[in-house]
């Protein structure tokens, strides 16, 4: 076995998983002396719980450097992977390191967030049109319904179909990036479980409102 075909999709992964690991929920935060978002309103380390700060700019800026981090490694193999020989199969593990550091960041005690704009950041890095239909799923649900759960659920589900339908019919989908989207969108839904319980009771929160 040639170990350098190797080495460099390792790297790739392990410095999409360190990107994935820098919760901007936390960081923002501190750097703009907010409260830790991991002490108030749902405690989830993301741009929607930011927002109950009362910090547009802070939510704002938390949800693009979410989305960054998701997109960025993801982009960078699409674009520049093939001259070092790493093709879809990198594409999906880095795209699936960079989400899974943003549930899982081993800088934060591997508690993080739920990861909708980490998870729209790798679809856009993955193909701009998946990555806008998912968006404008999202979008639409939010504004129609207001509550950001329920968007990601929505959204979330989508994404598997949006991937497989659009490139089957612009092309052949790739088997790694269409299990990748598929366990990405699993562990959304699995990580708004208590969300679910609580829009089934009627308890969730709507966006914008404070806890």
């Amino acid at each position: 076995m040639d170990t350098n075909n190797l080495l460099l999709p390792l790297l790739a992964t392990l410095l999409a998983y360190l990107l994935g690991s820098l919760s901007f929920a936390v960081i923002v935060s501190r750097v703009m002396g907010l409260n830790d978002p991991r002490s108030y309103g749902s405690k989830n380390p993301g741009a929607t719980n930011v927002l109950r700060s009362g910090s547009k700019s802070a939510a704002v800026l938390t949800l693009l450097l979410d989305g960054v981090k998701g997109w960025l490694p993801v982009a960078l193999v699409v674009a520049w992977g093939g001259a070092w020989g790493l093709g879809a199969g990198t594409v999906a593990l880095v795209g699936l390191a960079a989400f899974l550091g943003h549930l899982y960041p081993v800088f934060f005690g591997f508690k993080g967030g739920k990861g909708v704009a980490t998870a729209a950041g790798v679809l856009l890095g993955i193909s701009g049109w998946l990555g806008l239909a998912v968006l404008l799923t999202w979008l639409f649900m939010a504004v129609v319904f207001r509550y950001s759960s329920l968007a990601a659920l929505t959204a979330a589900l989508s994404a598997p179909a949006y991937y497989v339908l659009g490139d089957a019919l612009l092309g052949r989908p790739e088997p790694w990036i269409a299990a990748t989207v598929m366990v990405m969108s699993a562990l959304l839904i699995w990580r708004h479980r208590e969300n679910i319980q609580r829009l089934v009771k009627g308890q969730e929160s709507k966006l914008g409102a404070k806890k």
